[in-house]
């Protein structure tokens, strides 16, 4: 059965009709372009306010994109660390089997030597459980103890060692680490760095004791070797996030040691709000660049079309005085007839927007409010 629709157009008069193109033209309008239309435009007003990340990744990145790569990594070089290493404080189980005179529990004294009846004093701290075992049975045959020894270690305490990790992460926190662990690993395991984080990464390293070679199997230990030895400087280390990220190089990524504090100071955070494409912050990677007006326009996708070129203000919070409104005549930095001013650290450009009302002397209040709410946005070296 035929529908209505062709019965009306398969009429002698309807298709006699002069305006039947005129008909169909609506039609197609009606059905294919305005839909598509309407969708570009919901497409548009979806967009606006939300936050926009620039399609050039040589340019910028997310904290979470530099987070990813910081757990791939750490994930590969945990695979590579080795046995738990023995330090001081913890507590071991050592058997011998057939002597028991030998088979006890030792602790790991603060110098890191540990002490059995009948064998000379010896250093467990840095070796492997593995290594001590080794090192025993050397001992009990040099010394004519037992022929054959067959020793075993266990560890029934660890005393982990602290690494502080600070600053611009996302989970600041003390770890108590019971193996050695790379500067990725400890990243990792805090979450990462935070959205305002900078390009590099400080390690404090405290004085500590020099620990003495472990003397040969036989050989006795002297006195001097358990007490008090003589104790290194502290260090102060910077390690690159792009280089420990890109590089590959291992000395970049450094192993931690307990005492330790990890610390990752954040970055400058310029930003652009009003009447701009894509308001936003924009976090200075390497502490190196300067950021201008016009470095920040052209990250925020320029001025809009509502845009007041001429009334536009850079927002300045000095740490020793008061707030500034700084005037900026956008028209004449855009022509290249007055100097590109320069950005310091959490400054604010505000662009107002002749559309809509601006109340004097609220124009800082209105630029600290959108500057709350914009994304973050790091840019990379």
């Amino acid at each position: 059965m035929r529908s209505p629709c062709a019965r009306v157009f398969s009429h002698s008069k309807f298709l006699r009709a002069s305006w039947l193109p005129i008909v169909c033209s609506g039609l197609l309008f009606i059905s294919v372009i305005l839909p598509a239309a309407w969708s570009q435009d919901s497409a548009q007003n979806s967009g606006q306010g939300a936050a926009i990340t620039p399609s050039d990744p040589q340019h910028a990145e997310t904290a979470q994109a530099t987070n990813d790569r910081i757990a791939q990594l750490a994930l590969t070089e945990s695979g590579r660390t080795g046995d738990y290493v023995l330090s001081s404080g913890d507590l071991l189980g050592i058997e011998v089997f057939d002597v028991p005179e030998l088979t006890r529990d030792v602790r790991v004294s603060e110098s890191g030597f540990i002490s059995l009846p009948l064998l000379p004093i010896m250093r467990a701290g840095g070796l492997t459980a593995f290594q001590l075992q080794d090192k025993l049975a050397e001992l009990l045959m040099a010394n004519g103890l037992v022929s054959s020894p067959q020793v075993a270690v266990s560890i029934k305490e660890q005393h982990g060692q602290p690494i502080t990790v600070i600053g611009a992460v996302r989970t600041p926190m003390v770890i108590q680490a019971l193996r050695p662990m790379t500067l990725l690993e400890v990243l990792s395991r805090v979450g990462g760095i935070a959205d305002d984080a900078g390009g590099r990464i400080l390690i404090t390293r405290p004085a500590h004791q020099i620990v003495p070679e472990s003397p040969a199997a036989g050989e006795p230990v002297p006195a001097e070797a358990t007490a008090p030895g003589e104790m290194t400087e502290p260090l102060m280390l910077r390690i690159g996030l792009r280089e420990l990220l890109d590089s590959g190089d291992p000395k970049y990524n450094i192993a931690l040691r307990g005492g330790d504090v990890v610390s990752v100071p954040r970055a400058g955070v310029v930003y652009a709000v009003g009447a701009v494409n894509s308001p936003g912050g924009f976090v200075m990677a390497n502490d190196r660049q300067q950021m201008t007006v016009l470095k920040v326009l052209a990250l925020s996708g320029g001025l809009s079309s509502t845009a007041k070129k001429k009334n536009a203000v850079i927002i300045r919070q000095a740490p020793d005085s008061e707030q500034r409104q700084i005037p900026v005549d956008l028209d004449r930095i855009l022509a290249f007839k007055a100097e590109d001013p320069e950005l310091q650290q959490s400054d604010i450009l505000f662009v107002p927007n002749s559309s809509g009302r601006q109340v004097i002397g609220r124009v800082a209040q209105t630029a600290l409010g959108l500057a709350s709410g914009v994304a973050l946005v790091r840019l990379s070296n």
